[in-house]
């Protein structure tokens, strides 16, 4: 085990180039699945947060409820959407780095949009009044306590990454795990433990800690930020 763990750090250190490339696959997957994620959630958000519609409790019970959709009922999904005799098999997505994306970003745009949901029905409870007596128009009265409330949806979309990086089962089913095309860290982890090769598991299993570790370390700094200059 010793051995494995000194292999590993050195594959680590020497910047690996296997290393490297699931590593840095598995950060733009993320990352675009969480930017498209931010597109779509935090407006959703918001406007369940500032507007009173037929069936907005049972709205909102779905968006919560879809934050626990399983991963690989999300990749289920998605491949049969992108298959060949599926609705968008035209794409030719399936397999590759962008269907990865597409059942990321379907992963966690629930999750965005129900957090931006409660930050910013939170500032409308503070500020809702006041926006009100200044006669703003819905969208103008949104942006501003989306701009109020930054910080905190700073952090529920670091939230987001975190789940996005670390997932493992919807990217198996719509990417395949082809080596040096769609194998992310998760999924390289998963074959290479099964395989026997703990040094590249280990490696991956660490830069993954890492990212992890590194996000909460940002969240953390950013909660501290905005409660010492706002608290």
């Amino acid at each position: 085990m010793l051995v494995a763990l000194a292999e590993a750090f050195r594959l680590i250190l020497a910047l690996d180039g296997g290393v490297v490339a699931i590593a840095w696959l598995s950060l733009r997957v993320s990352l675009a699945a969480v930017a498209i994620a931010c597109v779509l959630g935090i407006p959703a958000g918001a406007v369940i947060a500032i507007t009173r519609f037929p069936g907005r409790a049972g709205a909102i019970v779905v968006l919560n409820a879809l934050m626990g959709l399983p991963a690989v009922v999300v990749g289920l999904i998605v491949y049969l959407a992108l298959s060949r005799s599926g609705p968008l098999g035209f794409l030719g997505l399936l397999f590759t780095p962008g269907a990865m994306v597409v059942a990321q970003a379907l992963l966690v745009t629930p999750l965005v949009a129900a957090l931006a949901r409660q930050i910013i029905e939170d500032a409308d409870a503070e500020l809702g009044e006041q926006l009100r007596s200044l006669r703003l128009s819905a969208g103008q009265h949104a942006r501003t306590l989306v701009f109020d409330a930054r910080f905190s949806l700073l952090i529920a979309v670091l939230a987001a990454f975190g789940r996005a990086i670390a997932e493992v089962g919807a990217v198996l089913v719509v990417g395949g795990n082809i080596d040096g095309f769609t194998r992310t860290m998760t999924t390289a982890i998963s074959l290479e433990t099964q395989k026997g090769d703990l040094p590249l598991a280990l490696a991956l299993g660490v830069v993954l800690l890492a990212i992890v570790v590194a996000v909460n370390a940002v969240a953390a700094g950013v909660r501290s930020y905005a409660a010492g200059r706002y608290g």
